[in-house]
């Protein structure tokens, strides 16, 4: 976004009337030591398009580096006019929908990416986003707890097989709330929930039990029968879903016999190019008979007194809109720009379009696990079906391969596994979207056959 300065004269005059001297002296409360200091290595004095050349410089140091890394953010080809269409200004400047007759654009944006995440879920309802998948998986615990009205308890039954990720920031909004997430493990051979494992908490008062799909490791959990023994063991059930998965795979609406009670999710796949950590967005769905305790917004559709179609807020469950004591959430933010650009990825690619990134991405994942698998040294560690990542046993240091790999090759070779899974050794989760070739996977496999076999 263009940036305007302001001239010495607009900043005398603007000091001159709140009475301070300089700018320091509005500053003054911030104690010498927690301040950076002079910005040694950002020159002075420099012109836009001096600026201009020197950033494009520094980002060239980074390169592009060939990319199997996924974990949770993935690198998939995001049509020119996605963000051509989203930077618009009036998509670009625009903040919250608060004013509905100044805001039916948006608006009517929102509304139609609630009905878009709701039908790809195949749930009754969605509302228009939340701050980032790890965040929505916290949003949608306290949740189930206050939707739970069978149970008593304040405990989640929480699969390690979560995005970690997930889990360490769930645990930090919801411990101070008295909320306790119990760990449910994984089987060693499939990688999947452990369903003998969960059979020993039947009986027990919990008041959810989480189902990522596909798992951390990539791995296809057993929705149906997971979501079957929430229903029977009187929990709430809460699906974690990739998007773009669901476009290939059974929705969570539709597991088991009655479907999950909440979904949530990350939406980076949807349009949102990786970016150094962010932003991101996350989503939320639920039923219908759940819906009074979903945090965010829902935009609705209506007519006026004239008969015209308009699109208004429906339900506003912040606290900004309702007293504190009152509001589902006092941390969710509704992200309106990176949903734009999901909104529009949707709807340029459409259902089938979705479907074949679904496909094309899963397609590579087993062209890279067939091929690094045939290396001596290398091997498979879960069995179970898997889609964009697999979890690979390596003869040799995986922190030091993934250095070397990226420091003198230019590949990002995958995620170090041991880092929260401990028990799996040298373990490398490697990841294919539908951006990777097969000359990519067979560049990344030369590589790492000669790293470990000379």
């Amino acid at each position: 976004m263009p940036f305007i300065p302001h001239s010495e004269q607009d900043i005398e005059q603007m000091l001159s009337v709140i009475g301070a001297d300089s700018i320091e002296d509005l500053f003054d409360e911030i104690p010498a030591d927690l301040r950076c200091g002079d910005l040694e290595k950002i020159p002075q004095g420099m012109n836009e398009m001096e600026v201009t050349r020197l950033l494009r410089d520094r980002a060239a140091q980074d390169g592009l580096p060939l990319c199997f890394l996924g974990a949770g953010a993935y690198e998939h080809h995001i049509p020119a006019a996605v963000w051509e269409i989203t930077t618009r200004g009036e998509f670009y400047s625009a903040y919250t929908p608060y004013q509905a007759e100044a805001s039916q654009g948006t608006l009517q944006l929102l509304y139609e990416f609630q009905s878009m995440m709701a039908s790809l879920m195949g749930m009754d309802v969605s509302n228009a986003s939340l701050y980032d998948g790890a965040s929505a998986l916290a949003e949608a615990v306290l949740m189930a707890v206050r939707a739970n009205k069978k149970s008593k308890s304040r405990k989640i039954l929480m699969p390690v097989t979560t995005n970690p990720v997930y889990r360490s920031v769930t645990e930090a909004i919801v411990n101070n709330q008295d909320i306790e997430l119990v760990a449910v493990p994984y089987d060693s051979e499939t990688g999947q929930t452990d369903l003998n494992a969960l059979d020993s908490f039947s009986g027990e008062d919990f008041s959810a039990l989480v189902i990522p799909q596909p798992n951390f490791f990539g791995v296809i959990e057993n929705v149906d029968a997971l979501t079957a023994w929430a229903a029977e063991n009187k929990m709430l059930s809460i699906a974690v879903v990739n998007p773009v998965a669901m476009a290939l795979l059974k929705p969570p609406g539709e597991w088991g016999q009655t479907g999950v009670d909440i979904v949530c999710g990350e939406g980076q796949p949807l349009g949102v190019p990786l970016a150094s950590g962010g932003p991101y967005f996350g989503f939320m769905c639920c039923k219908q008979k759940h819906v009074r305790q979903m945090p965010g917004r829902i935009i609705g559709r209506t007519t006026d007194l004239d008969g015209k179609e308009g699109f208004t807020l429906t339900l506003q469950a912040r606290e900004q809109h309702i007293r504190r004591s009152k509001a589902t959430s006092n941390i969710c933010t509704n992200q309106g720009l990176l949903v734009t650009a999901a909104t529009i990825y949707m709807s340029l690619l459409g259902p089938e379009g979705l479907k074949k990134v679904a496909l094309n991405s899963h397609k590579n994942t087993q062209l890279l696990r067939n091929r690094l698998q045939a290396i001596k040294g290398v091997k498979t560690v879960f069995n179970a079906p898997n889609f964009h990542e697999c979890v690979l046993q390596l003869d040799m240091d995986v922190k030091q391969l993934i250095d070397t790999l990226a420091r003198e090759h230019h590949i990002l070779a995958g995620f170090e596994v041991s880092t929260h899974y401990p028990e799996l050794g040298n373990a490398l989760m490697v990841c294919a979207t539908e951006t990777r070739t097969e000359n990519d996977i067979e560049q990344f496999a030369t590589t790492l056959d000669t790293l470990l076999n000379g």
